[in-house]
Formats: C-alpha cells, structure tokens, sequence
C-alpha cells in the first residue's frame, strides 16, 4: 500500500499522505492493529494531537529546512528530523522501545547478555533482559525520577550497565554514562549537569566519589550500587536487588503510560565529550540518532540477526562503544559477552577465547597492545619459526593487499601459510570466527595496520564522533583501504568545506545520526552546527575517486610554526614510531615556535592498575639485548643518556625527516620522557585519544628547554 493510502506505524511518527506526524504507538497492544491495518490513524490520535505532533519532523533536502528547527539546547524540546521523501534517510523513525520490543518478539529467548558471577557464565536471554529494563524502569520512577533528567551510570561495563541505562530510557530520562576514571569534581560536574535524579555506581570505589561531592548535586535522590554489599547504611543508598525490587508496586500501565509518550526526535541520551581542550560537553542524542543510526551501519555489514557474538569491554561512557554493544546489539539480537574489569590489563585475551566473537571493536592502543605481545612472543621462538612467520606474514600481506584493491590473487603458499600461522594466531587471539575487526575513536598507524594484513586480520577504520552518533564512514570486508576509514553511510552526506589544493578541507556531515545539540550550550551549538544544518567536524580529511575518505588532520590539532606554516602533527608522529619499534609514545609540539619538537615515550612494563612503571617492556629489552645495553629501566636509559638507544633514535627521527614535504615539517629537537602516557597520568582519554593541551601543559618545562637559547640539541 502506499504511503498516501495507509498510516505506516513508526514510533511517534506515522505518516499521512506524505508528510511526518508524530503519534503515541509505543505499547504493542496498540501497536498490533495499526500494523496489521485494522486501525485509522484518526482512531489512534485526534486532529489537534496530530497537529501539535508534525512540529519537530520535516521531509526535504538539507537546503529545503530551516536550520534552527534542526537543533535544540534544551532537554525537553524535541527537532526536526532530517528526513527525506526517499532512500534511507525517509525509513519510519521509532523509539529505542520500539527497536528493542522487536527483537524480543522476534527472538526472545536468544542469549542476549552473557557475564561472569563466581567464576561461571551467567545468561539473559533477550526478554529476561526486556523485562529487568522494565523492572528497572519502574524502580526509577518510584525513586521519583522527572522526565528529561538524568541517571547517572558510572562502573565497568556489565548488565546492570545495560539495564539501568535502556531502563532510564524507558522511564523518560536521560542516560548518561560517566567515565570510571573521573575524579569526584568531574562526576560531580556530568551529574549535576545532566540534572540527575538517580546515580548508579559500580562499587564502593565509585561510590566514595560520590558521596564526596553529594552536598552539590541538588537533584539527586538516590544513589545505587550494583556489586557489592553496601559499606554503609543511609535512606537514599541501595544495593542493585533493593533498586530491583522498589518498583514491584509500579503498575504497568504507569510505565507503558511513560513509554507511550516517548517521542522518536526527543532526547534519550547523553554523552559527555572527553573534554580535551576544556569542559566536557553533553551531546544530546535522540531515538532517532541510535535507531536509525544502528538500522544503517547494520545495512553496510555482513551480519545476521540472533547470529553474532561481541564482547563489551571498552568505556560505555564512550558513543562507540554504546552504539556497537547496546544499540547495535539490540538490533540485531546480538549475544553479549561482558569482559572483566581488568580487560585492558590483560584478561581480555581471556573473554575472547570463551567468547568467540564474530565481531570486535578495539581503539588503536588495543591493537597496538596485541602487535607488541605477539611480537615478544615471536622474539622468544626459535630460529625456524621465526623464519616460517616471516614468510608467512609477506604471503600474508600480498593476499590482504590483493583482496583489498578487489584483485583476490591467491599467492602461492597462501594456504600452508593459512593453516602453518594465520589460523593459530586468531584462535590464540579468540578472533577464529571473527569476520570484522574494527578499529577507531582515535587515529592507527600504518605500521599496526600493516603488520595485522600481514596476519590476514585486515583491521576496518570507521570515522565518526559523538555528535554524529558515532559512524559516518564505515570500512567493511569487501570495501576498505589502507588508512582510509570507509564511506559514508547510506543516507549520510559528507561536505568537503574549504579544501586546499590536494582537496583537503574540513570534514562537514549530514544525516539523521547528527546530534540534537548541546546540553544548555547554545553558542558551542551554533559553532558546532552551521545555519544550513551541516555538521563541523573539525576534522581535515580528503576523498580519492572512490569516495573513500582518509582523515588528515584536525584543525585544532594543526601546528602553526613562527614562519605560519600548517603542519599536521599525525603523520610526522606516525613516520617516527614506524621507525622505532621501542617507542611507545611521541608527540609533536612546536605551535607559534621556530621549529619543530617532540616528546617521546619508551615501552614500559605495566602495574596491576595498568599505569607506566619505570621497567621497560619487551620490545624496549629486546633492542637493549640486541645492542648490548645493560639497562633494564626507562630512568637508566635517560640517567646515562645510553648511547646505543640516543642515536637510534636520532637515526630514526632523521629516517623519517627524510620524508617529510618541507623542511619546516623536520622534527628539529627531541626529548624522552620519564614516565609513558596513560589513561590514570592525564596524558590520554578513556579512548586512549592523546591530550594534547593538557600534555604540553604537564611538560611545559621540558619543551621550554627544547626551546632555550643555550640548550644544545641532539
């Protein structure tokens, strides 16, 4: 039937001969006969209701809106959705409600959540989890949880994670995660903020944070803490099976009543910027923003419903990781394996060889982390193996390379190499099933890039940011390229905006997945979105002829020298740790000064907090070993200024000048640092991202000493 001819059920949005009208169709008893077409939308929704609705929904190219009605800064006004008469832009908006009620009627009892309670998988399936989101639902608004305000989750990932952020959803609020590694002022600054009614903390840990800045979160009511027993007894403390079970009394009908009113282009959930270059900003995303989102990122991948497997692991705080393993999740039935607390230390590995994954998602530094253990690994082989890996990773990355650019020539050996290295190195890894590695939120080089294709585990960029919901480009298995972080999502539209003779310009996007606004921010909105509605990224990037787009540089992050020259600081970064292996770490500086410099960092060992210690690490003793250095810690290399390690470095950083396009992109100066970057000292986000500012700011004295008249340079 056609759209003029029938209502077609959306979530809050239905439409009628041909423009958007938003309706309340959250509960499935009223669901049932609009889908079957044995309701009018006259009998679901007055003439006045339908009116006040279509305010907030528009049909039409990006020039065809007016741009204020695209964005809102307030918490309880809903916008314009960015639809179009056809393609996949015009698909039905619905709510996350909608999104997840039909993966419960379709696979219900699937295995939805999998973790670990006293050394052994526990499981949810699909609607035990639906209804403990209903559950929690009910307990939020028994605490008195006010619409449009926030629940504040902060802990490792797991199913309480889950639940009380889709249960906030559900109960009118807004989800909002916050970083476990934000001091107490910080929690209090996302709290308050978000105006959170309710705070859900993982352990006492989290919950001391709390209860130290309590006194000025005036909005909050309760505080819950999901594992543990409580340490202490207060009115507005519960354990997670006291929150549970508070709501028993809550009729159902005043949840679905909640649920009913729930509107696709209103706000659900915010995310906070990791706030690099100042406060965090809250970036509102509507249903819309992560049900269609998810709807066309699904489209572009070879994944099937109820069939694949992921581990949960990384911040949840973070969009991608809250649109790959909730949202993403929910749309395909996914099964969920939620990894320990320690992953990142080291008992990742473990997840994933019971898990089994069919798809993963690490940041560079994960990759990284892997590349540097399997090579320490392979250092400590015998001379054959050895040898056998070699061969098998240039078989390797003459297939990958093959298969990449579509020309699929099997190299002789392909297949011993398969069956002698690839497949041991992927069950060692728990990646034997996995058909799509990701990797993104922060730039990889090509050297861990290279060195995977070698393994023929090709890792996919994908580009995006909070304020686009996540993805906006996607590399998938049988379209990606080296460096390039894919193409733009059906849907989607990217604009190139003041590109430079080698067509790079900023990267400007379009598309349902773009956020609603800042919380409260109306002038960083106005900057962030311009009057035709597009989307400033602040990221350089440039497309080659097959519209693959390869990011070059950030605006912010651009370095501008005394003789104003632009210098991208990435590649320069890049180019150096390709040439030296036992470098963790390096970071350009030199903005308004004469020349360039750079802050490096050595390989080190890790503690049990997974903080830097002063001992180097493997691929750091190896080069020790292999040119007879007797140092073992990072503090002895610098201490004696080590000869062997100095010059290798120098070497390197000449190595890599050699490359460089002018000689004002040459790194002049550089300087090891006493300790590497880490989440815990500052030096990164929870992404693992570099912080830039606050980096120059914490060794400010060592780059004024680069920088000094009388300081002699190596």
């Amino acid at each position: 039937m056609s759209v003029q001819e029938k209502s077609i059920e959306s979530n809050g949005v239905a439409f009628m001969d041909g423009k958007a009208e938003s309706l309340s169709i959250q509960n499935p008893k009223t669901l049932s006969p609009l889908l079957n077409g044995e309701a009018s939308t006259a009998e679901l929704c007055g003439t006045s209701e339908l009116e006040e609705a279509t305010e907030g929904l528009s049909l039409g190219e990006p020039n065809a809106v007016q741009a204020d009605q695209l964005w809102s800064t307030s918490r309880h006004r809903a916008v314009r959705l960015r639809m179009e008469a056809s393609g996949p832009a015009s698909e039905t908006p619905m709510t996350v409600h909608q999104l997840f009620l039909e993966t419960v009627e379709a696979h219900g009892d699937h295995p939805a959540l999998v973790s670990k309670e006293g050394g052994r998988w526990v499981t949810l399936t699909w609607r035990q989890y639906y209804e403990q989101c209903r559950a929690a639902a009910k307990s939020f608004l028994k605490l008195g949880l006010e619409r449009f305000h926030g629940v504040g989750i902060l802990g490792f990932n797991s199913p309480e994670w889950f639940i009380s952020d889709v249960g906030c959803i559900f109960a009118g609020g807004l989800a909002t995660g916050i970083y476990t590694t934000n001091s107490p002022e910080a929690c209090q600054y996302v709290a308050a903020n978000s105006e959170a009614n309710v705070l859900v903390v993982e352990n006492q840990k989290q919950l001391d944070k709390v209860l130290q800045v309590k006194d000025h979160l005036p909005h909050l009511k309760a505080i819950v803490q999901y594992k543990g027993e409580l340490q202490q007894k207060a009115p507005f403390l519960y354990t997670w099976a006291e929150f549970m079970k508070l709501g028993e009394e809550v009729p159902d009908e005043q949840l679905d009543a909640v649920i009913d009113s729930l509107r696709a282009n209103e706000c659900c959930t915010l995310i906070f910027t990791s706030g690099t270059t100042g406060n965090p900003k809250a970036c509102m995303l509507s249903h819309d923003n992560l049900t269609w989102t998810v709807h066309r990122a699904a489209s572009m991948l070879p994944l099937k419903p109820a069939e694949e497997v992921m581990v949960s692991y990384l911040p949840l705080s973070h969009v991608a990781a809250q649109l790959v393993d909730m949202w993403m999740g929910i749309h395909l039935a996914m099964t969920t394996y939620f990894a320990e607390p320690d992953a990142l230390k080291g008992s990742l590995v473990n997840t994933l060889k019971d898990a089994r994954p069919t798809c993963f998602v690490g940041v560079p530094r994960v990759w990284e982390k892997m590349q540097e253990k399997m090579k320490a690994v392979g250092a400590k082989s015998s001379r054959t193996r050895r040898k056998v890996a070699t061969w098998a990773k240039s078989i390797g990355l003459r297939y990958t390379y093959s298969a990449m650019n579509g020309e699929n020539q099997v190299p002789w050996g392909f297949m011993l190499a398969n069956n002698l290295v690839f497949k041991k190195v992927r069950v060692a890894l728990g990646l034997d099933r996995c058909k799509l590695c990701f990797t993104g939120a922060a730039p990889i080089t090509k050297d861990t890039m290279d060195f995977f294709m070698s393994l023929n585990i090709p890792l996919l960029e994908l580009y995006g940011m909070s304020e686009s919901s996540c993805p906006h480009t996607i590399s998938t298995d049988s379209y990606y390229r080296i460096t390039s972080c894919g193409k733009v999502m059906p849907g989607c539209k990217t604009k190139l905006e003041n590109p430079d003779e080698d067509g790079s310009g900023e990267i400007c996007m379009w598309g349902r997945h773009v956020f609603m606004g800042y919380l409260d921010m109306p002038d960083l909105t106005a900057k962030a979105i311009d009057r035709d509605g597009w989307l400033h990224s602040g990221d350089l990037g440039r497309h080659d002829q097959n519209d693959f787009l390869y990011i070059t540089g950030r605006i912010k992050e651009l370095i501008i020298t005394a003789g104003g020259e632009n210098v991208p600081p990435v590649p320069i970064e890049d180019s150096v740790k390709s040439e030296l292996p036992f470098v963790s770490n390096a970071m350009l500086v030199g903005d308004k000064l004469k020349f360039l410099s750079m802050l490096l960092t050595l390989k080190c060992a890790v503690d049990e907090a997974g903080g830097p210690t002063d001992q180097l690490g493997p691929e750091a003793l190896l080069f020790c070993r292999q040119h007879n250095v007797a140092a073992t810690k990072v503090s002895e290399i610098i201490a004696s200024e080590e000869p062997a390690v100095y010059k290798a470095i120098q070497e390197g950083v000449e190595r890599a000048n050699a490359r460089a396009t002018s000689n004002a992109q040459k790194v002049q100066k550089w300087v090891i640092l006493e300790r590497d970057f880490s989440v815990g000292g500052g030096e990164l986000g929870p992404t693992m991202k570099l912080r830039r500012p606050i980096v120059v700011k914490m060794y400010q004295e060592k780059i004024d000493e680069l920088y000094a008249v009388a300081a002699g340079g190596q």
